[in-house]
């Protein structure tokens, strides 16, 4: 009888940091070697499965594209629908514009006085695009429900069919997007807002599902790095038809079909998916049982554990002061983002810059400068700073927030183009912060909760920061109170809330390193705990 406890005893001892040390090392310990030992990743890569990523990749895009045309449509859109903030602005009737003048008339008179060079009037006193209504519409109306609905989306990846549900996703916002440009009234847009955040939040968590079944172990992170790509694609697609299909001014409705024509080919993308995709076996979940079964003398059975004490155990695990700093400091960056996404055309518009000269630059500095930065980041992440651990990854994420900032305010401070032309840097430093952070908060929780952490982590940022654009009105308003006119009261909010943020990340991510330096050592201190007999 000693014997056999002796050897069950050692049995257990041997077994423990085997399975630790596979799932820490992969996350899904059953897929550890399925890198091929040649190294040639390219024969792991299957055709069906690169059909697959590149129709996930265009839902990716028609997600962002449908997302950010509000944002780009704003202004006619608000002067049509007669909603939000008055001011002075470009007469769009004056064709002899001349671009020196600036429509900075403080009141509808003094705005009417301003004359283009043939005496008629160079601006007019009419909706700009600015205030509450337009500020909810962009944040509380689509963040609120886009998050909440991918908390339950998400555990719904996990049972039901997911290419039927993300082709109905799909259709979904698509139609969203394609009444938007037939509305009439304010509140129908809010609705249709709405609708839109509900079908969006499907969009990554089935086709994220989706990537990590079609493809291995080694070769999934290069297949989110193309679906990622999407971002990038769709962001800066919006510029180019939200601006050049409303100066196409299309049977006399302008911004309508700026709505109208993306969602058309949306809908038959959901049903392409629908009929082409197939749904993969989800082997990950199952192969990881496996193996735990089979080198350890307890089953785990994590997919048992319900759901209320699943996020019981992630929000305890968000408490801890690293965790809680990387929170605070990605919800900060973040709105950083979102300020600027939101409020680019109608600052440049503000400023007299046409909406030729912005889609021609838009369309495609935050496709460039975005892509570097986002592969730019997760080559000095994973390479550079990889030997030297989580403290130096954190490193990373401050120093390109604080050389991010000076380009960012390059962008409000300089004239156009050289505008432009410091938002090319300002992307590249300012968006290296987007997998370095997703990294770190995978690093900090165990690896049976690295799925579910990532989503909560996300879920954080984008409620805190997808709702501090309502801040832009009441600065603004501060600002105009102090005599500044609206232009230069929207350039002093967006000061504050776009290169003003990124130092104020930048600092929060500064303060997260050194809690994660000293969670560290606790960390170590429990691993040789564990392995003590």
């Amino acid at each position: 009888m000693a014997s056999k406890q002796g050897s069950d005893q050692i049995e257990t001892r041997d077994t423990r940091p085997l399975l630790r040390e596979v799932t820490e090392r992969n996350g899904f310990p059953n897929e550890s070697d399925e890198t091929p030992a040649n190294g040639k990743w390219w024969r792991e890569v299957q055709p069906y499965s690169t059909y697959v990523l590149f129709v996930l990749l265009l839902a990716y895009l028609f997600n962002q594209l449908d997302r950010y045309m509000l944002a780009i449509t704003i202004i006619p859109m608000a002067q049509e629908l007669k909603f939000g903030d008055q001011g002075c602005v470009r007469n769009e009737s004056v064709k002899t514009f001349d671009h020196h003048i600036a429509c900075n008339g403080t009141h509808e008179d003094s705005c009417l006085d301003i004359l283009s060079p043939n005496h008629t009037s160079a601006c007019k006193w009419d909706y700009n695009g600015q205030g509450w209504d337009y500020q909810i519409l962009a944040g509380p109306v689509f963040i609120l429900i886009y998050t909440f609905a991918g908390i339950f989306i998400g555990f719904a990846a996990d049972i039901y069919n997911r290419k039927l549900m993300l082709a109905c996703c799909l259709s979904f916002w698509s139609a969203m997007t394609l009444l938007t440009g037939l509305v009439t009234e304010y509140w129908q847009l809010v609705i249709l807002r709405f609708g839109l955040g509900l079908g969006e939040a499907g969009c990554t968590p089935f086709a994220a599902s989706l990537i990590a079944d079609y493809f291995t172990q080694g070769m999934r992170g290069s297949a989110m790095g193309v679906y990622n790509f999407g971002i990038y694609f769709g962001y800066g697609l919006s510029y180019a038809l939200g601006n050049f299909i409303t100066i196409a001014n299309i049977n006399g409705q302008g911004w309508r079909w700026a709505f109208i024509i993306p969602g058309i080919p949306g809908i038959l993308l959901g049903i392409l998916i629908a009929v082409t995709l197939r749904e993969p076996e989800r082997s990950t979940k199952q192969g990881k049982k496996q193996l735990e079964d089979s080198i350890t003398t307890r089953p785990v059975h994590e997919d048992k554990i319900p759901w209320t004490t699943r996020l019981g155990r992630i929000f305890q695990t968000f408490l801890s002061p690293s965790l809680f700093l990387l929170c605070m400091a990605g919800s900060i960056r973040n709105a950083g983002g979102y300020v600027w996404a939101y409020n680019t055309q109608p600052y440049f518009e503000a400023t007299n810059v046409s909406k030729e000269t912005v889609g021609s630059y838009m369309s495609w500095i935050p496709l460039v400068g975005g892509s570097l930065g986002v592969l730019f980041g997760g080559f000095i992440s994973d390479r550079v700073v990889k030997r030297r651990g989580l403290y130096a990854r954190i490193i990373v994420l401050v120093v390109s927030q604080f050389l991010a900032a000076p380009f960012a305010a390059g962008a409000l401070f300089l004239d156009v183009p050289y505008a432009f032309i410091s938002l090319i840097p300002a992307n590249i430093l300012g968006e290296m912060w987007v997998g370095v952070t997703l990294a770190v908060v995978v690093e900090l929780v165990p690896s049976h909760m690295r799925t579910s952490a990532v989503a909560f982590y996300l879920f954080i940022i984008s409620n805190i920061g997808g709702n501090v654009p309502l801040l832009v009105p009441l600065i603004e308003k501060s600002f105009e109170n102090n005599g500044y006119t609206k232009t230069e009261s929207l350039r002093g909010a967006l000061y504050i809330l776009y290169p003003g943020l990124y130092i104020a990340g930048g600092l929060l991510f500064l303060l997260t390193m050194f809690v994660v330096k000293r969670d560290q050592r606790r960390a170590q201190m429990e691993v040789v705990n564990m392995e003590e007999p």
